[in-house]
């Protein structure tokens, strides 16, 4: 169990944040991390050469770690829908066959199925929303010949759902199908093994569950698409961008592994320091031992929630960090902004009040929410 990291945020007395799904806080080191990149641009004489390659190889290291993968496999992205629509143009998908998505999949790993789908006369096949709570038995039963891509989560995010994705995996294997993954509800705070799972993209933005900033993100690539086709053309990511003096001499060629799908400008001064600082503690914890601590948090919730009579997936098909509660009848718009009121944060999403704790919450922080849920002011205003 990891004590309560409450002291490395920035997190005020009385607030209880419970939103990490949402947006996480960043921690004070994150953003001393942060500042001192972005101070260095006042600074251009001292930034040299090599500055625009050392930190992104850094970043690229860890997020290996917690994707299990090589570093080369990884790449640098700006957003989850980048890598997603980076897979969408590099994956085939035959005329009339499907691309199985979940319902009320988030967005991002929506839209670019729905349009490539529509480019190449194909359909877009939506799961289910299992009563039984069971995701990973509803997409194997949708995972057959003709699904030429299945683009899903590992934690859907307006059910807390938790989808068995080496199982998943195999069955890909099996009928042909791509596995495109976003792991932004995930990466950093449940364990995810690439190579059990072997997908085709799997893509996380950093300012969730990675606590790092806005507007970055990583990208695991598989060895078998990293000679595929990048959604931009920059010059940083090509063989020679080293060699500053020799940018004019324009090659086909780029850097190796999965580096050719990396955004421009991937060297940002001040966001990678900050998610490099931020994965580096993620790290030190361990993500195991963050998923069981956090799962502590959530079952207390669960077990008094339940008495209030809000329903959530059995425990073994939901994910340890992730909270949503339902009821018969589903939560008034209100309740959130009630809650806010009271300096304690969460989520309404879809028809759940989603509850998602981090390492710097406390079970005082489960009370707090429980003793609010309780009272007809927070669900009637």
């Amino acid at each position: 169990m990891i004590p309560c990291q409450r002291h490395l945020f920035e997190i005020p007395e009385g607030v209880t944040y419970l939103n990490c799904a949402y947006m996480s806080p960043l921690m004070r080191s994150v953003v001393d991390a942060g500042k001192a990149g972005l101070e260095r641009k006042a600074r251009p004489w001292e930034i040299r050469t090599e500055d625009f390659f050392n930190r992104e190889e850094d970043l690229r290291g860890l997020a290996a770690q917690l994707f299990q993968c090589t570093v080369n496999d990884v790449a640098i992205v700006p957003s989850a829908s980048y890598g997603l629509s980076t897979a969408a143009l590099n994956l085939p998908v035959p005329r009339g066959e499907k691309i199985l998505v979940l319902e009320e999949q988030f967005p991002s790993n929506f839209y670019p199925w729905h349009r490539l789908a529509r480019e190449k006369q194909a359909e877009v096949s939506i799961v289910p929303w299992p009563e039984d709570g069971d995701w990973t038995a509803g997409v194997l039963q949708e995972l057959k010949d003709g699904v030429a891509i299945a683009a899903l989560p590992h934690t859907q995010w307006t059910s807390g759902g938790l989808l068995d994705l080496a199982q998943i995996g195999e069955a890909c294997r099996q009928h042909g199908t791509a596995l495109v993954l976003d792991l932004t509800q995930s990466l950093g705070a449940y364990p995810f093994d690439a190579e059990k799972v072997q997908p085709d993209f799997a893509v996380a933005a950093t300012y969730k569950w990675l606590l790092g900033p806005y507007s970055l993100g990583v990208m695991y690539v598989a060895p078998k698409r990293q000679n595929g086709k990048p959604l931009e053309d920059n010059w940083i990511q090509r063989d020679n961008a080293r060699e500053f003096s020799g940018l004019i001499r324009y090659t086909d060629g780029f850097e190796p592994g999965a580096r050719r799908f990396d955004m421009g400008e991937r060297s940002n001064f001040a966001l990678l320091p900050a998610a490099i600082r931020a994965m580096e503690q993620l790290l030190a914890w361990g993500v195991k031992e963050i998923s069981d601590t956090i799962g502590v948090l959530t079952r207390r919730l669960i077990k008094n929630a339940e008495e209030l009579g809000w329903n959530t997936p059995p425990e073994h098909l939901r994910a340890p960090h992730y909270v949503c509660l339902r009821s018969a009848a589903p939560p008034p718009e209100s309740l959130q902004e009630n809650l806010a009121k009271e300096r304690v944060y969460v989520s309404l999403r879809g028809k759940s009040i989603r509850v998602t704790p981090h390492v710097f919450n406390s079970e005082e922080d489960i009370d707090r929410l429980l003793h609010l849920l309780k009272q007809p002011v927070a669900l009637t205003g």
